[in-house]
């Protein structure tokens, strides 16, 4: 009788995050998931001490996806400035990985040490953003602005439901972000 394939670590942390997307982190259940991967909770415990050492690793996941390959990524593709905003922009904020941010946000209002975590994150996204802007700026005020807005932008335009007259909102928020990066 051939042995039966577990379900791999990667399948639980992406059907987690999944979760976490769509319904928070109370809808991280190991159940739930085991059900949605069509398997049984057993191969969990093979993988993770708990729910707690799942939630800890999504967010490590969330770290390395969404932060720490896209500057690597942006690093290594060069141009200048405004492209490597840009590009981090679309890479950070894709539909995909905005979902997740989102709800690591929401998550971080309940509990402080996700929190904490989000708030490193954060500087290290507004740390590229005033090196970025520090290229072609070299007033401190405007830099700390323009990088506030950019940020702001990127993750607040979903929340942005007033109508554009001449512009779909993508195309209004594109232009919003294209004027922060005029030197």
């Amino acid at each position: 009788m051939p042995a039966v394939a577990r379900t791999p670590r990667a399948r639980w942390i992406e059907a987690g995050l999944e979760a976490l997307a769509q319904g928070g982190p109370d809808a991280v259940r190991v159940e739930t998931l085991a059900a949605r991967l069509g398997v049984t909770k057993g191969g969990f415990y093979g993988y993770f001490d708990g729910r707690p050492a799942l939630l800890a690793e999504m967010l490590d996941e969330w770290e390395r996806r969404c932060t720490r390959e896209v500057l690597a990524q942006v690093g290594a593709e060069g141009g200048d400035a405004a492209e490597m905003i840009r590009r981090v922009g679309e890479l950070t904020f894709s539909e995909d990985f905005h979902r997740i941010d989102l709800a690591v946000r929401a998550w971080a209002r309940h509990d402080e040490a996700v929190a904490a975590r989000l708030r490193r994150i954060d500087n290290e996204r507004m740390d590229f953003l005033r090196t970025m802007f520090g290229t072609f700026l070299t007033d401190p005020d405007e830099i700390e602005a323009r990088s506030i807005l950019a940020f702001g932008l990127a993750i607040g335009r979903h929340f942005i439901v007033a109508d554009h007259p001449g512009y779909t909102t993508r195309e209004a928020v594109q232009l919003a972000g294209e004027h922060l990066l005029r030197p």
